[in-house]
């Protein structure tokens, strides 16, 4: 039986009706008093970019599940949907798209203005490999940084000893085991006039891959 086609871009996330969660990795020195006290501390630079990911998978890729240099402690960052929704709408592709800008130019102008970005990269399975399909990044500059750090953020958890956890049982083969562990994400239905500006091309359906 052929497996049911999955748009190439496509949010997915653990959410409820009034939240969303993201995830960073962070040195411990910011990621253990952001998780004990509920918020990010002084020393988080408000002031900087910063990059947040709906997918755990795509979080354990980049930080190695928690062990790279830096991003030994992986957070859960339960933020509104209301924030999550107005980064999306006040976003920028990171990249300059001919056929989604109708110029170099005119994409440098939006970049600058825009106070968060949007990049798509390939979702990743239990193994790290890459998939056929996207996974939303979602870069906070500005305005934005300083509005998921003291308005949206809902809560921060330590999933660290979960990243540890998922990775033994891929090393051990247990990938069904695994895979029960994974937080539920499902599809966020953001809407099309929300997403249609930040797809990179045409929206392709393609065969979501087993693990």
């Amino acid at each position: 039986m052929d497996r049911p086609e999955r748009p190439l871009h496509e949010i997915r996330a653990l959410h409820t009706a009034t939240t969303v969660t993201v995830y960073q990795a962070y040195d411990p020195r910011i990621g253990l008093p952001a998780a004990r006290e509920g918020r990010f501390p002084a020393a988080w630079k408000r002031d900087r970019m910063t990059w947040i990911k709906p997918s755990f998978l795509w979080m354990m890729y980049r930080s190695g599940w928690g062990t790279k240099e830096g991003q030994r402690t992986v957070l859960a960052v339960e933020i509104s949907r209301e924030g999550f929704e107005w980064a999306l709408r006040h976003s920028c592709l990171s990249h300059y798209k001919p056929g989604v800008h109708p110029d170099r130019d005119s994409w440098r102008r939006e970049l600058r203005r825009a106070p968060a970005r949007v990049q798509w990269d390939p979702e990743r399975d239990l193994r790290l490999r890459p998939l056929t399909y996207r996974s939303l990044q979602l870069g906070l500059a500005g305005e934005a940084t300083r509005r998921y750090a003291d308005a949206w953020t809902v809560s921060i958890t330590d999933v660290t000893p979960l990243a540890r956890r998922i990775h033994g049982l891929v090393r051990e083969g247990g990938l069904a085991a695994a895979a029960r562990e994974l937080p539920a994400e499902t599809v966020y239905d953001a809407g099309d006039e929300l997403l249609a500006p930040l797809r990179p091309g045409p929206a392709r359906a393609v065969a979501p891959e087993t693990t």
